[in-house]
């Protein structure tokens, strides 16, 4: 039975960043290559005997502490809130943020800072956002028609009708999206055994036979009694000695965390907005197993596997760094997906303003974006040690697990 938790969620995904997505979500294949566990008495596995226990098993009740650290050689970021429970911490350093999970619908998401706390907390069609510094609280719902809609999603879900996407910042949702999207393009084998949480783990070791992609490897820490990953650590090729890229449990308890965490309670004096949010359209191929989608207007794909470069044009990227709303219109396949109005309605919900409890805070976005980009011939360039993105001056953004060399040169055909 497929997790409806996994497949919708009233508003934009809070995740880790788009670096981890296209990392750990890359894909892989297991060789049939054996190693023990003797010392931690686990029995013996093959890496495809494991990759399929992890794919198949059901999303678990759990509650936790997540460490998530990056070292993606970004230049530092001079922002005082960069350093608190601000989403925007998870570029550089370490984060630390408690996760609770009803395996259902239902989780809770807290980011946690020296003296702040940003939540998340999801409830079927409906989430809410809290930042302590702004003691702000913003409440996402849909409308009367597409909560109906989501209800016949969900049900078409459970079903196993539609694609199983994540949403929860966890190694557990992190390791499934990588084994999930198997690929030929890497070797897959196992690792001595190891502890996570406390718990005894195997090790998938997923090496990309590519040898022009950044990332090198990506090590998958997963829990030999319930199948569920408690660690995600990516290395690039740039250093083979320390993860660029690790999120994993620090304690774990795979029990239902009581109804008082999972039910969100506005803090006492705490400002509310409501902010309605247009519920996607579901193609008609999303329901097949289809592998090969149309494309939204405006975006092509090059390459294959871990030398992949999504590019996308006729974007405003000036006017959405500035933030305004109405450059939403810009980004592919809105009119297809959202609707021009509805996207640049919720955009704008996100666009940093003092006290309104946006995930930005009031963080200046356009200084956040010179500080992470450098200037090239072709434009913009932001290169990190597993991710890069080009920003071209004609509208163009090209992205990619690749060199930002590799990325100009692309763009100058």
């Amino acid at each position: 039975m497929t997790d409806s938790r996994h497949t919708l969620s009233p508003r934009s995904r809070w995740a880790v960043p788009v670096v981890a997505a296209v990392a750990v979500g890359l894909a892989f294949a297991a060789p049939p290559l054996f190693a023990s566990a003797d010392d931690a008495g686990l029995p013996t596995i093959s890496p495809e005997e494991l990759a399929t226990q992890v794919a198949a098993a059901e999303p678990s009740p759990l509650s936790g502490t997540v460490v998530y650290t990056a070292r993606l050689g970004l230049p530092a970021l001079p922002f005082g809130e960069v350093g608190g429970a601000d989403p925007v911490a998870l570029l550089g350093g370490s984060s630390t943020m408690r996760v609770w999970s009803d395996g259902g619908e239902r989780s809770r998401v807290a980011l946690l800072g020296a003296t702040s706390e940003f939540s998340v907390v999801q409830d079927g069609p409906e989430a809410w956002t809290y930042s302590s510094t702004d003691d702000a609280v913003v409440h996402y719902s849909l409308t009367a028609a597409d909560a109906a809609r989501y209800d016949e999603l969900a049900a078409q879900a459970e079903a196993g009708d539609l694609p199983v996407q994540g949403d929860l910042p966890t190694p557990e949702e992190a390791g499934r999206q990588a084994v999930g999207m198997a690929r030929l393009t890497s070797t897959v084998t196992l690792d001595a055994q190891t502890e996570v949480a406390g718990r005894p783990a195997y090790q998938l070791v997923v090496t990309p036979t590519s040898d022009t992609t950044l990332v090198g490897r990506i090590v998958v820490a997963v829990d030999a009694e319930t199948s569920t990953p408690l660690r995600v650590q990516v290395w690039s090729t740039s250093d083979t000695q320390t993860p660029a890229l690790e999120i994993g449990f620090t304690d774990v308890s795979f029990t239902t965390p009581a109804d008082s965490v999972l039910a969100f309670s506005a803090p006492a004096g705490s400002s509310t907005r409501e902010v309605v949010v247009p519920l996607p359209e579901v193609p008609a191929e999303a329901t097949t197993a289809t592998p090969d989608k149309e494309l939204p207007e405006g975006v092509t794909v090059s390459g294959t596997g871990w030398d992949t470069v999504v590019q996308a044009s006729g974007l405003d990227v000036a006017a959405l760094v500035a933030g305004d709303p109405s450059a939403a219109a810009s980004l592919p396949g809105v009119d297809k997906t959202f609707g021009s109005q509805g996207a640049a309605d919720l955009y704008s919900e996100f666009v940093p303003e003092e006290g309104s409890g946006s995930p930005m805070g009031d963080l200046d976005t356009t200084a956040l974006y010179e500080t992470l980009t450098t200037e090239v011939p072709e434009g913009r360039l932001l290169s990190s040690a597993l991710l890069s993105v080009l920003v071209t001056d004609d509208g163009r953004v090209l992205v990619g697990a690749v060199p930002g060399a590799t990325l100009q040169a692309l763009a100058a055909q």
